[in-house]
């Protein structure tokens, strides 16, 4: 668990964006985001780009580091 939990729970942190407003943002429960920032269930694959979508909208530079820390997190280069 926790694939993209602690890199959304440190973004949602430093950017003061609270767990409510991106899942209003994104159209899904708080539970759900929730259940993500504290690794209870991961987002399926094809959330990520919602959830990076409703952080561009939010903030872009959050998105951005989102990104960032779940590829680091996957264990995928950030650079060739």
């Amino acid at each position: 668990m926790g694939r993209a939990g602690k890199a959304l729970k440190s973004v949602l942190q430093q950017y003061g964006i609270s767990q409510n407003r991106l899942a209003v943002t994104m159209g899904v429960a708080r539970s759900t985001v929730n259940q993500w920032v504290n690794e209870v269930s991961d987002p399926l694959a094809d959330s990520i780009p919602d959830i990076i979508t409703a952080l561009e909208e939010l903030e872009p530079a959050a998105a951005q580091i989102f990104l960032q820390r779940y590829i680091e997190r996957n264990g995928t280069p950030m650079h060739k």
